[in-house]
């Protein structure tokens, strides 16, 4: 499929039937310029959905921005409240112009499950693994994969392998100012060992 959309990716969009899905289009930017041909033939919200696990506005290779013939709209994962079906107000409450506080009943929750519930992190299908090392190989395989197919794509990285390194330094610094000089040192002495 991807071939054929690289061969001819106008004569791919003519042959759709819309409204249609267009998933993991990072991977085939050639599509751009003839999506965009088409939305200013017929102007008709929702005939592609482009998804995609790269923000597509990143891409290098990609000619036409779309800008002003689509709207992103961007997936964050869950948060707390959805996690225990709950409906939150605080951000709606928050931008009122008469909030009602407090906006939900408060409850303490106990510490050791408050680190179970970061840990599980708010990602649907880790937070539904209930066993720490089976969320732990899904957060694994999950950094691996967007590794080596996404970033392949987006950026022309050498060494792919210090990536993770670099994410697990930045990310034990996480709570102070970011330090490019102590980041590279801590670089350099950890690919040293």
């Amino acid at each position: 499929m991807l071939a054929a959309v690289k061969r001819d990716p106008s004569g791919f969009i003519a042959g759709l039937t819309t409204p249609a899905t267009l998933d993991e289009i990072q991977r085939a930017p050639e599509l751009f310029p003839s999506i965009k041909v088409a939305v200013d033939r017929r102007r008709e919200p929702g005939r592609f959905l482009l998804a995609g696990s790269a923000n597509i506005l990143l891409l290098p290779r990609l000619s036409e921005s779309l800008a002003g013939r689509m709207e992103v709209l961007t997936l964050w994962p869950f948060s707390q409240g959805e996690k225990v079906g709950f409906l939150e107000g605080f951000v709606d409450a928050l931008f009122s112009t008469h909030p009602k506080w407090p906006v939900t009943k408060s409850h303490t929750v106990p510490r050791d499950q408050l680190f179970r519930i970061i840990l599980a992190g708010g990602y649907p299908p880790a937070a539904a693994r209930s066993v720490g090392a089976r969320r732990g190989a899904w957060f694994q395989s999950y950094l691996m994969t967007i590794l080596q197919s996404d970033v392949r794509d987006i950026a022309n990285i050498a060494d792919l392998t210090a990536i993770p390194q670099l994410l697990q330094l930045t990310a034990s610094r996480v709570g102070g100012l970011l330090n490019f000089s102590d980041l590279s040192r801590a670089s350099f002495c950890h690919k040293q060992l």
